[in-house]
């Protein structure tokens, strides 16, 4: 699975403003309600929430990659933020963020999620590819970046 399938227009935003990380949380989180619907906003926030009081999931390079499992949800989720301005989000490397990829799914597709997630920091960990997302400005260039870095480094 690409993750450029995952997102739609509604769910990336390039020049995001958020006052920090959990700002950022809850704005992710919110990208999603076009797709899995109000009513499953909560129950998401807080697996995603829950997860990162575990661990950060700030994974250095100026990218975040929240995540959770909700049994509301019967497949994967995603949205992605471009800040304007990065934020710290007690990342390993502590630099801080100014990409976001949120992730969330129900237990069920753990395999799926764990291969998304795998697939998302081999991504990122091309230099190129992450110069290109920051020089992106609008959903429309970020989703045809990702489909494009994806074609191509993936071979699909």
């Amino acid at each position: 699975m690409n993750i450029h399938t995952l997102l739609d227009l509604s769910s990336i935003e390039a020049g995001c403003r958020v006052s920090g990380k959990s700002d950022l949380i809850n704005r992710l989180v919110d990208l999603l309600e076009p797709s899995i619907g109000s009513n499953c906003l909560e129950p998401v926030r807080r697996s995603v929430f829950e997860r990162e009081e575990v661990m950060s999931t700030g994974v250095g390079k100026q990218l975040a990659i929240p995540h959770g499992k909700c049994q509301v949800l019967n497949k994967v989720h995603a949205s992605f933020a471009l800040l304007s301005d990065p934020v710290d989000f007690d990342s390993i490397d502590d630099q801080p963020v100014k990409m976001a990829l949120l992730l969330v799914g129900p237990d069920s597709h753990s395999k799926q999620h764990i291969q998304l997630l795998s697939r998302i920091s081999r991504l990122m960990n091309s230099g190129s590819f992450r110069d290109n997302i920051l020089q992106c400005s609008t959903a429309e260039e970020i989703h045809e970046t990702m489909r494009k870095e994806e074609k191509h480094y993936f071979r699909n």
